[in-house]
């Protein structure tokens, strides 16, 4: 992407949920931008996965649309967070442009190339929306990807009302904007190598029902044990923030706390890292101290300093 690109914002005066939606015009398409809070205070970027975004338009593979993005508001070195194909995006821009990066929050990331079969997979989806829209078959498909079988339900079992409330959603999506986006998730490059320079401090989750669980585990991996950490939440799928929210609550507020975002009242100063073991212990990840009924919480934490 050329430099001189400029990014224009559309203000469309709709609201979601209190938040502002602006339409940035660059060289790669529209991005749809949504800000919610108060922009004085630190911003943390989200990026969704495949057809989550409210509008599914045209989003592709490269960094630089996050630099515009962050240009256009005038942000310096910002928090990223990331679901999926979004999780990848993000670590490619945290790689490309680590001065911009404070810290990497990635939920079911991706970092390989695809598989074959991933990648026949998303060839067999690609086609069907291309020729059907999204359909009753593909929205099924992209229910597995994000969710586990326990919320999807069963014939015994009625599905979630998150999963019904997915479903409802995915019908408003953009069907040609979302093939574009899936075309460009199957021909993404490996990522492994550059994985080994990012110094920002990353908090992966994963749930050990997403389809996309080994190559989050890989991803730990290949990262710095000094500045990661991995949580794995059993009997979930990718998207642990809808599916399971809570089990993200106590490691999230340690992360932050590294940062001096958030400091619980029993701390006299900010711990030296939010990776470290006295912030993040398994006991501390543990349902009981949540003071929540979840499923258990696998963590898996770098000694290392």
């Amino acid at each position: 992407m050329a430099e001189s690109i400029d990014a224009v914002s559309l203000d469309m005066e709709k609201i979601y949920l209190g938040g502002k939606e602006h339409f940035i015009r660059t060289g790669c398409g529209s991005v749809s931008v949504i800000v919610y809070g108060d922009q004085d205070k630190p911003a943390l970027i989200t990026y969704p996965d495949l057809a989550l975004n409210h509008m599914s338009f045209l989003l592709v593979m490269r960094s630089e649309l996050l630099r515009l993005v962050l240009n256009f508001f005038r942000l310096g070195a910002v928090m990223c967070m990331g679901v999926t194909a979004g999780a990848y995006i993000l670590s490619l821009f945290a790689m490309k442009y680590r001065e911009r990066v404070l810290g990497l929050i990635l939920v079911s990331p991706l970092c390989k190339a695809p598989s074959w079969t991933e990648w026949f997979y998303n060839k067999v989806i690609s086609n069907m929306l291309y020729f059907y829209g999204m359909c009753g078959l593909l929205k099924e498909c992209l229910l597995q990807r994000y969710f586990s079988k326990e919320v999807r339900g069963s014939a015994e079992v009625p599905e979630s009302d998150i999963v019904q409330a997915c479903r409802k959603l995915l019908e408003e999506r953009q069907s040609s904007n979302v093939w574009r986006f899936l075309q460009a998730i199957n021909r993404r490059p490996d990522i492994t190598e550059g994985l080994k320079s990012l110094r920002c401090r990353t908090l992966i989750f994963v749930g050990d029902s997403s389809p996309f669980h080994s190559e989050a585990l890989h991803m730990a991996s290949k990262l710095d044990r000094r500045y990661s950490a991995l949580v794995e939440v059993q009997s979930c799928g990718s998207m642990v923030t809808e599916e399971q929210p809570h089990a993200m609550l106590i490691p999230m507020e340690y992360f932050f706390m590294g940062y001096g975002l958030y400091r619980p009242c029993h701390f006299s100063e900010s711990p030296r890292s939010p990776l470290s073991p006295s912030c993040i212990s398994p006991e501390l990840l543990s349902p009981e101290s949540m003071g929540l009924k979840l499923k258990p919480i696998k963590t898996r934490v770098s000694l290392g300093l």
